[in-house]
């Protein structure tokens, strides 16, 4: 029995991996529209740099699968998380609510006082702008978290549901307390530590995965596939002109993408065309001098300033640092909007202007662009019909026999670790 994938990212290759041991497939095809497997995986080399799209680092409460990563690994890096939030010109530990002491007095009384007497608290939160005031108060989520959300999703959160946000623990009056009284409280513990590829990037995971794929197992790259048909039990997919049959198929490309080539009925195509994402650019800059200190990520709520996060190559390890400072920024948008418009040189000159007014270049000529990149599909928007929406897509698709896997073929905000864990339940399961 033929397996055929389509797209070539972790989830493909991690599904291959797991499927090649399977006695009833003879073959697996990997079909991959890029010159080279990865997806959203990739990492990108320019001149002696290499870095991610977006920082990407391994940690998971899943410890099956956390163990599987590291064992694609050469070699790694293990690191303690060091990521701060720069608030008006302060260094905040992330997560925000455990380092409360660091803010300004005025914005630390709002913060705590309505935290501590919280009107909101008993109320349902059926949106992620209401979970925000449920959980944190007033003051914490118009101080930081309704900003940054803003800013790195381009959406209202009042218009998003709560699953990318149900899962964030609600501090206690002692914690918060302890928060604002000087005392740094460490958050989220299952990401304090993290492990990184010693060279290569996070790609280094998706090539252990090819490495360790038998006989069974192709990736055939630079695939244009224009159309895939379900006839008599088989599918026939046709890639660069030649037809691909299998019995059976799984998508790991966009849901969106997928619609183009397969003919659904047009109650499906509205639903797809319903879902929200949004793109990414990335710049790799090198500045003058390492301003920024032993530290990893920077988010940024500000409007005046266009990047929401920005990630020091230099905390990963020996071979990724440079002799002054080298930062992966990122700057989401979405086709159409503002930011889509704007050109290479008026990007640089923003995200220059933003590296002053955080203090990581004393003067905007000493930033250093050295790449700009951007990606099409990067974030999954849990908007308020996501879910009834990927309900009826993942049906049809059921029922058609198609199997959809990874962030974008099965739309959902996954890390990589449920990435994986996903490929290996779909490869049991068929």
């Amino acid at each position: 029995m033929r397996q055929v994938i389509l797209g070539g990212g972790l989830s493909a290759v991690s599904s291959a991996y797991f499927l090649q041991d399977r006695e009833d497939i003879d073959e697996v095809i990997i079909l991959e529209k890029d010159d080279a497997p990865g997806g959203l995986c990739r990492s990108i080399k320019k001149d002696v740099y290499t870095y991610d799209i977006g920082p990407h680092i391994l940690f998971s409460k899943d410890k099956e699968m956390l163990s599987l990563m590291l064992e694609m690994l050469e070699e790694k890096n293990d690191l303690r998380r060091s990521n701060q939030i720069i608030y008006k010109g302060r260094y905040v530990q992330y997560p925000f609510e455990n380092d409360l002491s660091k803010l300004p007095k005025e914005d630390l009384n709002y913060c705590v006082t309505n935290f501590l007497h919280n009107p909101y608290e008993d109320y349902r939160a059926d949106n992620m702008l209401q979970f925000f005031l449920k959980t944190f108060g007033e003051g914490i989520t118009y101080t930081y978290l309704r900003p940054y959300n803003e800013k790195i999703w381009k959406y209202d959160p009042s218009f998003m549901d709560t699953q990318m946000v149900d899962r964030i623990p609600k501090p206690t009056h002692e914690e918060i307390m302890r928060s604002a009284s000087g005392e740094t409280v460490d958050g989220y513990v299952h990401q304090l530590y993290f492990s990184y590829p010693s060279e290569g990037g996070i790609e280094a995971v998706v090539q252990g995965f090819i490495r360790k794929l038998n006989g069974k197992c192709s990736i055939r790259c630079n695939q244009e596939i224009t159309s895939v048909k379900k006839k008599g039990g088989k599918f026939e997919i046709l890639s660069n002109g030649e037809t691909i049959e299998a019995e059976r198929l799984m998508s790991t490309i966009p849901v969106q993408e997928l619609a183009k080539i397969y003919s659904v009925p047009q109650g499906i195509q509205r639903r797809v065309d319903s879902l929200r994402y949004n793109s990414i650019m990335i710049a790799f800059v090198k500045t003058k001098k390492d301003l920024s200190g032993d530290n990893f990520a920077f988010m940024n709520p500000e409007k005046d300033i266009i990047f929401h996060r920005i990630s020091k190559m230099d905390f990963l390890g020996e071979k990724y640092k440079s002799d002054s400072a080298a930062y992966m920024v990122e700057v989401t948008y979405r086709k159409g909007d503002y930011t889509d418009s704007l050109s290479d040189e008026v990007l640089k000159e923003k995200i220059a202007d933003g590296l002053m007014k955080i203090g990581f270049v004393e003067e905007k000529g000493d930033a250093e662009f050295i790449n700009i990149t951007r990606h099409q599909y990067a974030y999954v928007i849990y908007d308020l019909d996501h879910k009834e929406n990927m309900e009826h897509i993942r049906e049809y698709f059921k029922e058609q026999g198609v199997v959809l896997n990874g962030r974008f073929g099965n739309f959902e905000y996954w890390n990589m670790d449920r990435v994986i864990r996903e490929s290996k339940e779909r490869a049991d399961q068929l």
